[in-house]
């Protein structure tokens, strides 16, 4: 079997992620977690949307970790979304941070927003 390392270029991906935390490039985030690829933004959660509207041009998709299980995204949050034309997906966060990881890995332009587990 070959093994290959794996390169990020720039954005960073989510090192691990637990009860409450996240950790990015070897440093802890206590609460909800958003990475753009500007770089890690403080993010209150499913209720604040502004910088990653802000931000679209600067990805193609942006991943939305839901917690420990998948569950609907608010109506509020999915009508501002839709309204500025994000595309997104919805997602258990562990899902949501293997998936972006990946993308990132291949080079794609890819963002995240997480609540934690």
């Amino acid at each position: 079997m070959e093994m290959n390392e794996i390169t990020y270029k720039g954005q960073r991906p989510v090192d691990a992620y637990g009860p409450g935390f996240f950790r990015v490039n070897e440093v802890v985030q206590d609460g909800p977690l958003a990475i753009l690829p500007s770089g890690m933004i403080a993010w209150d959660g499913l209720k604040d949307w502004a910088a990653v509207i802000a931000a679209r041009a600067d990805y193609d998709v942006i991943f939305i970790g839901m917690g420990a299980d998948i569950a609907p995204l608010p109506a509020a949050a999915k009508k501002k979304l839709e309204k500025a034309e994000v595309p997104y997906d919805v997602m258990a966060t562990p899902a949501a941070c293997r998936t972006y990881n990946v993308l990132l890995s291949e080079g794609r332009r890819v963002a995240i927003v997480a609540l934690p587990v």
